[in-house]
């Protein structure tokens, strides 16, 4: 049909200056394969809107489409200040669609890849935001299974001692509640490979845990400068996150602190019941690691002299038009 066309080609959507449910299409901000996100404006409440459309197959599977109407009630139902709201949730002309907040921001895949390793401070501070919200979920028999630096915003704080607010997006929208595997039912794999748990990729069930081996991948990476698994294939990075140890933080990167290894080694254990509990509690080993006397040094990747960012890429539910003032050197005022 010409209409999932439209919405899944490489070609400019042809949704553009069109409504959606009550939501005047303004501009596309991102697209993956059973999604495309666009910036759009509430005809109702006149305010900006973040509106993700799901591929059109998935609102032809019945269990799909039932299992999303449930899971977007119980994001919906999440209030926290870590977590982009959600405002609704329904079907279109045979499309399902959800609004959120639109967020203001960047992502933390922009901020890594213009600056380079974060200093353990700021790792730490943006770190702990993104537990909270994934404590929260979890709390509520939601499991998010794809943490990764895209799915983190980062917004303008509020001051010095709160220099960004962090929000975790993609929230149980196309995923199965606790308890079930990383396959959707409609056969697509949940999580990106960088920082998929072990558990997911073998097809176990899996619970907050899961998330917890997520955010300790994306964390590594924020202070090391990459991953903890770098290998030269799909089928050896899967292997590697079920097989093999990662090398200790302080070995990937020159200046971090030992006291950090075990840290990692506990949030990375390939079974779930050897890790913390909880995504707060690895957070609060992070900063236990800190206080014991042996923090990083504040290396930042060397930004090229004379050159200026793109500061108007979109992002899945954020641009960019100011970053937090720590980032200011990297991304411009």
């Amino acid at each position: 049909m010409a209409r999932e066309t439209s919405l899944f080609s490489g070609r400019p959507s042809e949704l553009i200056g069109r409504q959606v449910a009550g939501y005047l299409v303004e501009g596309e901000i991102g697209r993956g394969g059973m999604a495309v996100v666009y910036r759009a404006r509430d005809l109702r409440l006149e305010r900006t809107v973040a509106l993700k459309l799901l591929a059109p197959e998935l609102a032809r599977n019945d269990t799909f489409r039932k299992r999303f109407t449930h899971e977007s009630q119980v994001a919906a139902a999440i209030d926290h200040p870590h977590i982009v709201p959600v405002f609704e949730a329904g079907e279109t002309d045979g499309v399902l669609y959800i609004a959120m907040r639109y967020v203001s921001g960047s992502d933390l895949r922009r901020l890594l890849d213009l600056r380079g390793p974060l200093p353990l401070p700021d790792t730490v501070r943006i770190a702990a935001q993104v537990a909270s919200a994934l404590d929260a979920a979890h709390e509520h028999g939601l499991v998010h299974r794809d943490v990764k630096p895209g799915n983190i915003l980062i917004a303008e704080g509020i001051d010095s001692d709160h220099p960004e607010h962090v929000y975790l997006t993609d929230f149980g929208l196309t995923k199965k509640s606790l308890s079930l595997t990383g396959f959707t039912s409609v056969g697509q794999f949940v999580g990106t490979l960088d920082y998929v748990a072990p558990e997911q990729i073998s097809g176990r069930p899996v619970d907050g845990r899961c998330d917890v081996y997520g955010l300790a991948c994306v964390v590594y990476e924020t202070l090391a400068g990459r991953p903890p698994f770098l290998r030269e294939d799909d089928m050896a990075l899967l292997w590697a996150h079920q097989y093999d140890e990662p090398p200790p933080p302080s070995e990937a990167r020159p200046g971090l602190a030992p006291a950090l290894d075990p840290v990692f080694a506990r949030a990375l254990a390939k079974s779930p019941d050897a890790r913390y509990d909880t995504c707060l509690s690895f957070v609060s080993a992070l900063r236990a690691a800190t206080a014991s006397g042996a923090a990083p040094a504040d290396v930042h990747a060397a930004t090229e002299p004379g050159t200026e960012p793109d500061t108007e890429t979109d992002h899945t539910a954020a641009e960019a038009p100011r970053p937090p003032h720590w980032a200011e050197p990297a991304f411009g005022s």
